[in-house]
């Protein structure tokens, strides 16, 4: 009985923003036929934002600290008629897509180039005191892994790079042709899940030595070869590449600083809603949750992470390992208005 009731309650609440999610699907721009992005378990993030308030008179300014194409950040506007946001992304490519699609809220929305270690001097700069929300939507986006030229596709050639902030100066290819074998197999191992990491970091040192590795073909290639190409869903690079672009973009401390600038600006009542699609960053954001929960800086917006539903993943497979954590703010630390 209580999973049917928890199951009914989350079909409530997220069903009167059903009309809007699919909106959002529908007007996605487009790059090679294929939606740029369609933002996960959108209905769900805009139900545990608000926490309980009303949309048509909630005001205030909310973060969305990955705005990506602005799949989330457009549902939230719609859904919101007074509410004013800040869009961030650490990539000016994102960011472009981001301000084409919001451009009609006009001064409702502000968008600014920003890592999340840089997120509290950004806030304090715009001047727009607490905040009533901030939501992370961590990992890669079809924006990055549909693009060949930006290097994230271990399906599609292209050089291998992994920056999602381009100014920043380590790329993939200066860690796979640069690092030690066993630096390489922690890094796999710890950020990847690898259970094969030290036999790939071998293979990989054993080839860069007849030629460096460039292109993001060549490395997919030597995992698959060194793996004896095993079958199943998931391709034999996909861990490997996932460590690697979480190296290059410093994933897991900048999601701490993230979390911790959230915490620093929201306002009482105030919501932190965080997609996790990593088993790392997951547990990341589960430890900062429960500390603040137990020493009562945090009471939580469900009894466990939302995931997606059978027919989200009908629609949108990339969405099958998200998982919504959401936090309400229950003690400030005195920041100023």
């Amino acid at each position: 009985m209580g999973g049917a009731t928890e199951r009914s309650e989350r079909c409530s609440g997220s069903e009167m923003f059903s009309a809007e999610v699919m909106q959002v699907r529908g007007e996605d721009p487009e790059y090679g036929g294929q939606p740029v992005h369609v933002p996960v378990l959108a209905g769900e993030v805009i139900h545990t934002l608000l926490a309980g308030r009303d949309p048509q008179e909630l005001e205030g300014w909310f973060v969305d600290g990955t705005t990506g194409a602005g799949g989330h950040a457009q549902l939230l506007l719609q859904s919101c008629p007074r509410v004013r946001l800040l869009c961030t992304d650490q990539d000016p490519d994102a960011l472009h897509l981001a301000g084409e699609k919001l451009g009609h809220f006009g001064d409702r929305v502000r968008l600014r180039q920003s890592r999340h270690s840089e997120l509290c001097r950004v806030i304090r700069k715009e001047r727009i005191g607490r905040l009533q929300g901030v939501l992370f939507d961590l990992g890669v986006c079809s924006l990055h892994l549909d693009r060949p030229e930006r290097g994230f596709s271990f399906q599609q050639d292209g050089p291998l790079d992994m920056r999602m902030d381009p100014t920043r100066d380590r790329t993939a290819a200066e860690i796979v042709n640069h690092w030690d074998e066993s630096d390489l197999a922690d890094l796999f191992y710890y950020e990847g899940n690898e259970t094969r990491a030290r036999k790939i970091a071998s293979a990989i040192v054993e080839a860069r030595r007849r030629a460096p590795f460039l292109r993001t073909s060549a490395l997919a290639q030597t995992i698959s070869i060194c793996l004896g190409n095993p079958g199943g869903k998931i391709h034999p690079a996909t861990k490997t590449f996932q460590a690697l672009r979480r190296a290059v973009n410093e994933e897991g401390e900048e999601l701490l600083l993230g979390l911790q600038a959230a915490e620093y600006w929201l306002d009482v009542g105030g919501v932190l809603a965080v997609i996790s699609f990593h088993s790392g960053e997951d547990r990341v954001v589960k430890r900062f949750v429960q500390s603040g929960v137990k020493e009562s800086r945090w009471k939580t917006a469900m009894k466990k992470p939302l995931t997606p539903t059978r027919e989200e993943l009908r629609i949108n497979r990339r969405a099958r390992s998200a998982k919504l954590r959401g936090v309400v703010r229950v003690r400030n630390q005195g920041v100023e208005s």
